[in-house]
């Protein structure tokens, strides 16, 4: 089934997903305006990479504030369609509205077919996600040969475990601390009174290389400064304003003479379908 002919709505039955219960504290917290980071810098870099693009896949949509912004910037889009593993996320994504289509399904297994999509953007979700790599894999499964895939992460280097800014009152050193940047793990942090998140931390080869490996090229990769709202406090707010909090990553779908991508196949088998309600 093509990617703008989903009936609105429709989603995979399944069991709870422990972004279920954040949901609400998600859409109160970073959607309609009430996260600065979003408002201004993360979804006017999303709607500038996208620019042109006509069918978009929002892969970790949540509340779907994503997808709403690339509806609401127009630019011809016949469609753009938001997945998530959260029932509870979809269903807050139903209520707002703003034009886009919504399916609970998983990042790792992408119910599409192949070339599906010339654009899909992916927001600080590949930290959460059960399989990168196979995330990664399908997201080279359903994009259309040039098309684009705009990944959006914390910054592995400078916002990793155990990095952060260090204020040393007894040496009278101010210095930002990098922690074990090559050591791959999952922390869990809590990010708000009670709430408390799992983060997968990778170095930034193990991104860019798998998706090399299915054809996706690196084009482009931005460092945004740190907003004035996260230096307002700030004890040395140059070294701060220095040190970037999120990585943006747009990569080029360029196949290599034609050839089948590992995972194809396993799309058309599932035959592209919408799974039933």
């Amino acid at each position: 089934m093509s990617a703008d002919a989903p009936p609105a709505g429709t989603r995979r039955r399944g069991a709870a997903h422990p972004w279920d219960e954040r949901a609400e504290w998600w859409k109160a917290t970073f959607t309609a305006g009430a996260d600065p980071e979003y408002e201004a810098e993360i979804l006017p870099i999303v709607e500038r990479e996208l620019a042109g693009s006509r069918r978009v896949l929002d892969v970790g949509c949540g509340e779907g504030q994503v997808a709403r912004r690339l509806v609401s910037s127009g630019g011809g889009r016949s469609a753009v369609v938001g997945v998530d593993p959260s029932a509870a996320q979809v269903v807050n994504a139903l209520a707002a509205g703003g034009g886009p289509r919504y399916l609970q399904a998983e990042g790792e297994r992408l119910p599409f077919a192949r070339a599906s999509f010339d654009a899909v953007v992916c927001c600080l979700v590949i930290e959460h996600a059960r399989d990168a790599d196979a995330l990664l894999e399908e997201v080279a499964r359903v994009l259309e040969p040039g098309g684009r895939f705009l990944l959006l992460v914390n910054h592995p280097l400078y916002q990793g475990p155990g990095s952060g800014f260090v204020d040393d009152q007894i040496l009278g050193e101010r210095y930002w601390r990098v922690g074990p940047y090559l050591t791959e793990g999952v922390s869990t942090e809590e990010v708000d009174a009670g709430v408390r998140i799992d983060f997968a931390h990778r170095p930034l080869s193990r991104y860019v290389n798998p998706l090399a490996a299915h054809d996706l090229l690196l084009t482009s990769m931005e460092e945004p400064a740190p907003l004035a709202e996260f230096l307002a406090t700030s004890v040395d707010p140059a070294l701060e304003g220095a040190i970037p909090r999120l990585l943006v990553l747009r990569f080029e779908h360029r196949p290599r003479g034609g050839r089948i991508a590992p995972g194809d196949r396993a799309g058309e088998e599932r035959g592209g379908r919408w799974p039933s309600t």
